[in-house]
């Protein structure tokens, strides 16, 4: 519980009406959420305005509302009327639940690909090193080796205040944290004290939501923008955009790169489906993780450890034994064959992970891709990531990811675009994902190698607005294992 007056400090409102010396015992945007002696914060999203929903948190409890524009004030209620409701929410919820990033050392890491894994790799370091320690992932939100399954890639700032706060409670000194750029857009991680940011790549994502690739780009660039000077702002400088994140940024900044002069640089010495040795520092590594854009990821979690201050052994003997992160190029290998299952669903992502099979198959055995593109989604990649299957891959399976509220067919038509006359005959179209899965093994012989590319991690299927219980790798396993019996 907070006196309202005092976590009004934080922000400067334009208005206030009615009484702010009041307590409040919590928060939140959802007029769902609200309970008594709440605050309710009326947003305005990119599908709906929190103000219509005001009168409805007030009926629900709520007595005091965080707003942009004041209408009919109800009588025992204080409205506060700011230039940016979803900004000044973050800064309250700070406030609110003790300023916990203060107290923590927090990282967040942004960028199209690699945010989930460099996130975990971290949590995972830093707990083989024995400190005590938080995640908020795509995946799920940990703290101290305890998950609950994540909502959002990036959480609403007031649910992020409450699970560091938790963090703290709970001893942790280091935080991790993904900050998606609809986060950044949507002002979630508004009024949080980061000590480190790492930017991993941009290639073609959500032009869906963002207006183009520019808007997406500087987006990405707030987390970098909003750094304070005694932070550190780490970016892959193989990526050209790299140099754009650190315009402007007050904090010390650094690079990791394979390719480029850089102040964190790794090689791969050799690679299989079952880890690679990488040099880092004069040091030789192995790791049970596959392929370059994993060794991107390695090198920023072992840029960031050393730049919290770790030495170098003690993060390469850490480091050497992190397992793959869910969901992200993981390995199965039943009946002499090898699955691959990835989230690979960018154009870039789908690349990397086809390159870096083909870098490791001798080229005697089949690469057979099953590939789909989600429903509701940035449709011009649809026709680039069938082009890219089918150019690395021996077969293609076209199929549904989240089709959502989208025909299957109408999704694969649009990837069957890119699709060049040469390569129809080793193309099928399969909307249903676990026939389609069924149909590359049955396809293939022992020693060929399978992908299964799209949803990684992820346990549903959402058709029609219902999630169905979908699971790429429990269905990989449970066919192979029919052709071994």
């Amino acid at each position: 519980m907070k006196n309202l007056n005092d976590i009004l400090e934080v922000v400067n409102p334009l208005e206030i009406v009615g009484e702010p010396n009041q307590a409040i015992e919590g928060m939140s945007l959802d007029s769902r959420e609200i309970k008594s002696r709440f605050l309710f914060a009326a947003t305005r999203g990119a599908t709906t305005d929190g103000h219509l929903y005001i009168d409805k948190a007030v009926e629900l409890g709520a007595t005091a509302v965080l707003c942009e524009e004041i209408t009919n004030p109800q009588e025992g209620i204080c409205y506060i009327k700011v230039e940016d409701a979803s900004e000044d929410l973050g800064k309250l919820a700070s406030a609110f639940y003790d300023f916990p990033s203060q107290n923590l050392q927090l990282i967040g890491v942004t960028g199209t690909n690699g945010k989930t894994s460099i996130a975990t790799m971290l949590y995972e370091c830093f707990m083989n090193l024995k400190y005590s320690c938080g995640l908020l992932s795509t995946i799920r939100y940990s703290i101290n080796g305890v998950d609950t399954v994540s909502t959002h890639t990036t959480p609403n700032s007031v649910r992020i205040n409450e699970l560091l706060a938790e963090m703290v409670e709970s001893g942790c000194e280091y935080a991790f944290m993904e900050v998606s750029s609809h986060a950044l857009h949507q002002n979630r991680v508004s009024g949080l004290d980061f000590n480190g940011a790492i930017f991993t790549n941009i290639t073609h994502d959500h032009l869906d939501y963002h207006t183009d690739f520019k808007e997406y780009l500087y987006t990405k660039k707030r987390l970098f923008d909003n750094l304070s000077s005694s932070a550190f702002a780490l970016v892959n400088k193989d990526d050209k955009n790299g140099a754009t994140m650190l315009q402007n940024t007050k904090a010390t900044r650094y690079s990791y790169s394979l390719k480029s002069v850089s102040d964190f640089k790794t090689r791969v010495i050799e690679s299989d489906f079952d880890g690679m040795l990488l040099n880092i520092r004069e040091s030789e590594v192995w790791l049970r993780l596959v392929g370059n854009f994993n060794a991107y990821n390695v090198l920023a979690v072992y840029a960031t450890a050393f730049l919290l201050g770790k030495e170098h052994l003690e993060i390469v003997t850490a480091l050497s034994a992190i397992n793959s992160v869910d969901g992200r190029f993981q390995n199965i290998k039943e009946a002499g064959i090898t699955a691959i299952v990835d989230y690979a669903h960018t154009p870039d992502a789908l690349q990397n992970v086809l390159d870096t099979i083909n870098a490791i198959r001798t080229k005697n055995e089949q690469l057979i891709s099953v590939v789909g593109c989600g429903g509701d989604r940035d449709r011009e990649k649809r026709p680039v990531m069938a082009r890219i299957a089918c150019e690395a891959s021996t077969k293609v399976i076209l199929t549904s990811d989240n089709p959502r509220s989208e025909d299957p067919n109408t999704i694969i038509k649009e990837m069957m675009v890119g699709v060049e006359p040469s390569n129809f005959k080793k193309v099928l179209q399969i909307s249903n994902r676990e026939e389609a899965i069924k149909t590359a093994i049955s396809l293939s012989s022992p020693g060929d190698v399978i992908l299964v590319a799209g949803k990684g991690h992820e346990t549903y299927q959402e058709i029609k607005g219902v999630k169905h219980p979908f699971d790429d790798k429990e269905i990989l396993i449970k066919n192979l294992k029919l052709i071994k019996n």
